[in-house]
């Protein structure tokens, strides 16, 4: 099934703004700076470092909140993975499930609970104990209305209740089985009761955790200052020696790329995520080499994946095949620091098909699928045209999106489409508009971007079912293969197993295109001030800013 998409896609791209936040505590989608514990192959973090010094970082808007009960954006996350645990956590070299709070953990044969065992010595920063109770609270909390977000219950939906079965032991009881739902309990913020508990408290702007910081200072619209917490129970085991050595975590609040670089180069941060264009063409002469620095490093850090969505209501969509230039366009917009997306998701992710490759541009092809195809200008206006149930259609189609760097790139979009003889109109909305098209349909083709994780379960886009109101398969694509072979995937428990399903899931969408899959980043790009000192440049799920130290000489 080769979809219009197919000669579209030779001429599109997506500009994507690096990940400048630092040093979440926990891998959650693609944050830097997780700290694990050490992996028996390798080291991570030096143990040696000494403690001190100031790690300052930007955040491009204010968090919403910083209460993980009512928190939904990036910019809150960042900042309260410094503060609050987990049950488990991902190692950032292998990725494997490590002890956090609790020590251990089991999983029942049948997948139907999970158990876990709790640490005795860790504490909140008020003083109180880390309890089995706490745990069961912080999942009813995320499940309850009056205390948490909306949005917040969805990921918990596959989780039936937890039960206390000792002062350090708790488990969870699931309602179907799900490759996820371990995930989903491991990597949940754990809150003091007597803290979260009461409705009435407003902690928007206060943080109770049981992290390695605590929140110092909140200066409204510029700064938000963490602490480090030297009675954080993590600073007794050996695997944690080589983490969080900074005294003080300043996120400064600068929305302008611009100014984010100015600040970075008089010494005001430690640490920014840079663009391909500031990589290439704004990062030479002085400070650079000298106070400041660059890094380009591969990993396997998950990263947005840029698409143009194309609805399958519309018939010109039904049977034209497609074009897209991502080697021109990547080299244009993103100085070859992009590679060309193979398919529907994160193209390093252990789920995506390793044999999938990018769809060649060809126009010379397209022009003559075009022509297979019933397109001609009969009426030599410059627009192809064809008969479509009785009615003359021009090759004509929108695409909606949300402005910022979308303008640039759709317009050289355009200018590339209009000599194949196809016309595309841009309509740039706010979001508030372009959601509530996507929602109700009204749309031809939508240019947006998914966000990258490790281990990817395409239900929420690609199944039939997820094709209603406010759903995420808003382009109405439809697969039954696709669909049997996603539900059984996401019952299946064993990663081995599951990988060769998800990689025919992966292929399988591919094929019918119902996307034109654009691309995602190739490298981390990211720049330091002198001063912070690192054992190595990136790990391979993590740049790994949470392993960094401060030294007033000259880093290499």
């Amino acid at each position: 099934m080769l979809q219009f998409s197919a000669v579209i896609a030779g001429l599109f791209c997506f500009l994507f703004v690096p990940n400048a936040l630092a040093a979440p505590k926990h891998l959650r989608g693609h944050f830097v700076g997780h700290h694990q514990m050490r992996p028996s192959e390798d080291v991570i973090g030096n143990p040696n470092a000494p403690v001190g010094g100031t790690f300052s970082t930007t955040l491009d808007a204010e968090p919403d909140s910083l209460n993980p009960l009512k928190s939904t954006d990036a910019y809150g996350a960042a900042v309260q993975s410094y503060c609050f645990d987990t049950l488990l956590q991902h190692n950032i070299q292998n990725y494997q499930y490590e002890p956090s709070l609790a020590v251990r953990w089991s999983v029942a044969p049948n997948g139907k609970y999970y158990t876990f065992w709790l640490r005795k010595d860790a504490k909140f920063t008020d003083g109180e104990p880390v309890t089995a109770s706490d745990v069961k609270f912080s999942f009813d909390a995320f499940n309850n209305p009056k205390l948490a977000d909306a949005v917040n219950e969805v990921y918990f939906q596959n989780i039936a209740s937890a039960k206390v079965l000792g002062p350090y032991e708790v488990r969870f009881y699931v309602k179907r089985k799900y490759f996820l739902n371990l995930d989903t309990i491991a990597t949940m913020d754990i809150l003091p009761k007597s803290v979260y508990g009461n409705p009435k408290k407003n902690m928007s702007r206060q943080i109770v955790g049981s992290g390695p910081y605590k929140l110092a200072k909140f200066n409204q619209g510029q700064e938000i200052v963490l602490v480090r917490n030297n009675n954080w129970w993590g600073f007794k085991t050996p695997q944690n020696r080589g983490f969080y050595k900074f005294k003080k975590i300043i996120f400064r609040v600068i929305t302008n790329q611009t100014a984010q670089l100015e600040a970075l180069e008089r010494g005001d941060l430690s640490f920014l995520g840079l663009t391909p264009e500031q990589f290439v063409k704004k990062t030479s002469g002085y400070p650079w080499g000298k106070k400041v620095f660059k890094r380009q490093v591969e990993n396997s850090i998950p990263h947005t994946e840029g698409f143009i969505g194309l609805n399958f209501a519309y018939p010109l969509f039904k049977d034209v095949r497609v074009l897209l230039n991502r080697k021109l366009m990547i080299q244009k917009f993103y100085f070859n620091k992009y590679s060309a997306a193979t398919g529907p998701w994160y193209s390093k992710s252990p789920d995506a098909d390793p044999r999938a490759k990018p769809f060649a541009y060809n126009p010379s092809l397209a022009r003559k699928l075009l022509k297979e195809a019933g397109w001609a200008d009969t009426n030599h206006d410059g627009v192809l045209d064809k008969m479509i149930n009785g009615h003359r259609v021009d090759f004509r189609f929108s695409v909606i999106n949300g402005g910022g760097p979308w303008a640039k790139i759709l317009t050289f979009y355009q200018q590339e489409l209009r000599k194949n003889g196809i016309q595309l109109i841009i309509k740039q909305v706010d979001w508030n508009s372009l959601e509530t098209d996507i929602n109700e349909g009204k749309f031809q083709a939508v240019a947006m971007a998914w966000g990258g994780v490790v281990y990817n379960d395409p239900k929420q886009i690609w199944a039939s079912s997820s094709h209603v109101n406010g759903g995420s398969n808003f382009i109405g694509y439809s697969n039954p293969k696709v669909d049997r072979l996603i539900n059984e995937a996401r019952e299946d428990l064993n990663l081995r197993t599951r990988e060769p399903m998800m990689h025919e899931i992966y292929s399988l969408i591919r094929n019918d295109y119902p996307y034109i899959f654009l691309w995602s980043p190739k490298y981390s790009l990211y720049a330091y001030d002198s001063k912070m000192h690192m054992l190595r440049p990136t790990y391979k799920y993590d740049i790994g800013t949470g392993t960094w130290w401060a030294n007033e000489k000259v880093a290499p």
